[in-house]
């Protein structure tokens, strides 16, 4: 096993520009089932599998929840999303880190609570090959964030121990799935958490974004 840092990313907020167009797929996919939820309660919930959202969001309005609702929310969601793929775009620094990582030899992967429907436009605006790229999605995993699942299944795919891995991600669900595979978190304010928050959850450093992480590599054990 390797014994130097390697780099586990989220997806949204994290690399990309994606959570309000998330939000807004989301709201979309509610209002058509006649579900009235406040846009915040929504942003709150971004980050967790499309799964676990919906029930979570359901159980606050009081409806009852059946299979069937879940998987029609989650498909319109998925319709709403890609209607905005043409307004995704890298976080500021997101494509520099990444390439400054490769470049050193530094071991990296993505690992999204997104099925590979939605993920796949991310990855199109981010530049990234999933077939030459370890990408691990909600497809391929049985529980996701904050479940640690994502992130073991992406330490695996790189060949080494989470207890090595540093786990950057925007919200309180990838700092809580870092602490539970022992990986150090690193959270970023891309995604509209606070630096409070976040630390509360786990990350033991936070920054503003791709850009800001790459300034301070060092500081987190990224060195060539």
């Amino acid at each position: 096993m390797r014994l130097e840092p390697a780099f586990l990313f989220d997806l949204d907020g994290t690399l990309v520009d994606s959570v309000y167009q998330h939000v807004l797929a989301w709201k979309e996919a509610l209002d058509a089932e006649g579900i009235d939820l406040s846009v915040w309660r929504i942003h709150r919930k971004i980050g967790m599998s499309g799964g676990l959202f919906t029930n979570q969001l359901l159980r606050e309005t009081g409806l009852e929840i059946s299979a069937g609702l879940v998987d029609r929310l989650r498909e319109r969601h998925a319709d709403g999303y890609r209607k905005f793929a043409a307004t995704i775009r890298p976080l500021p620094g997101a494509r520099e880190l990444l390439s400054w990582l490769t470049d050193g030899g530094i071991p990296w992967a993505i690992a999204t609570s997104g099925r590979m429907e939605t993920a796949a436009v991310n990855l199109a605006a981010l530049g990234v090959d999933a077939h030459r790229t370890p990408v691990v999605t909600r497809d391929q995993v049985k529980y996701a964030k904050p479940d640690p699942d994502l992130f073991l299944a992406a330490a695996q795919r790189l060949g080494i121990s989470t207890d090595t891995a540093i786990v950057v991600g925007d919200s309180i669900w990838d700092m809580l799935a870092a602490t539970r595979c022992r990986a150090l978190g690193v959270g970023l304010l891309s995604g509209g958490y606070g630096s409070d928050e976040l630390r509360q959850a786990g990350a033991f450093r936070v920054y503003d974004d791709p850009a800001d992480l790459l300034r301070h590599i060092d500081e987190v054990g990224g060195r060539r």
